[in-house]
């Protein structure tokens, strides 16, 4: 079958793979008869058809046929079943990228045909918002124009950065993991607004909204963090006393010590240890 370049599938219509679909047809990238979705459920798939107009169906190995570009956002404990389906299909001229997380470019080439250019990506759960942020990297077959076009379509869920394959695991642990450390933090300020007397409901909006325009500061102002925490610590004043009590219980190492653990743990599962 020969191949179009604009058609793409994606191979898992969960919420990183629906995320991506979203970003391609909102962003006028892809039209939706140039999109094709797969999913393990005939009423998920129904569903996604429904939504955005594109084709879908059970079969990875049908929905690669003619596909330039190959989106796997499978769960990790699925790829090994999905590259026996579709391994033996791909040709070098279509270009496979991986969203799964721990799964090496390597891992992936092992099932494929010689030559087939792999690249694999480490979004996280913002990207379903279109605030993503993702780390990119090559496998051994894929050149620049094949890391372009995946941070072309990367882009339209959120912000890429490409980095070497073995820096993946700390990319994991800092942006892949890092939606649970903002939660968590997150989570212990409501719960200290509400001690201080203030509503959940209050505190939380607080919260939220503070997080969310310091995050716009230090992005589109371009602020270093020490700049915009000098900004707000007057002399003698509320924040200052406050911020002393973090460093005397240790937060700036604990961040330092769980975010390591995050990368240690990424490595055990690309090595496979469950």
């Amino acid at each position: 079958m020969a191949v179009d370049g604009r058609r793409i599938a994606i191979l898992g219509g969960g919420k990183i793979g629906e995320s991506l679909l979203a970003g391609l047809l909102s962003s006028g990238w892809r039209k939706p008869e140039e999109i094709v979705v797969t999913g393990r459920r005939q009423e998920r798939i129904d569903e996604l058809a429904e939504r955005y107009g594109v084709e879908t169906t059970l079969s990875n190995a049908d929905a690669v046929g003619g596909a330039a570009f190959v989106v796997i956002a499978v769960k990790p404990q699925d790829f090994d079943t999905l590259l026996g389906e579709i391994g033996g299909l791909l040709s070098p001229e279509q270009t496979v990228l991986s969203v799964a997380a721990a799964v090496p470019t390597k891992q992936i080439e092992e099932h494929l045909s010689d030559g087939v250019p792999v690249l694999r990506a480490m979004p996280n759960t913002p990207a379903t918002v279109h605030e993503g942020m993702a780390g990119l990297c090559a496998g051994a077959h894929a050149g620049d124009e094949h890391l372009a076009t995946a941070e072309e379509v990367l882009r339209h869920v959120g912000r890429v950065v490409q980095i070497p394959e073995p820096y993946m695991d700390a990319v994991t642990a800092v942006s892949g993991s890092g939606p649970a450390y903002f939660a968590l933090l997150a989570e212990a300020m409501i719960e200290a607004g509400i001690l201080l007397g203030l509503s959940r409901e209050v505190s939380t909006q607080l919260v939220i909204q503070t997080m969310f325009g310091t995050a716009k500061l230090l992005r589109d102002e371009e602020m270093h963090p020490v700049e915009l925490r000098e900004m707000v610590t007057s002399p003698g004043g509320t924040t200052i006393r406050a911020i002393r009590e973090l460093e005397r219980a240790g937060v700036r190492a604990a961040f330092l010590n769980a975010i390591q653990a995050a990368m240690e743990r990424s490595k055990e599962l690309a090595e496979g240890d469950a």
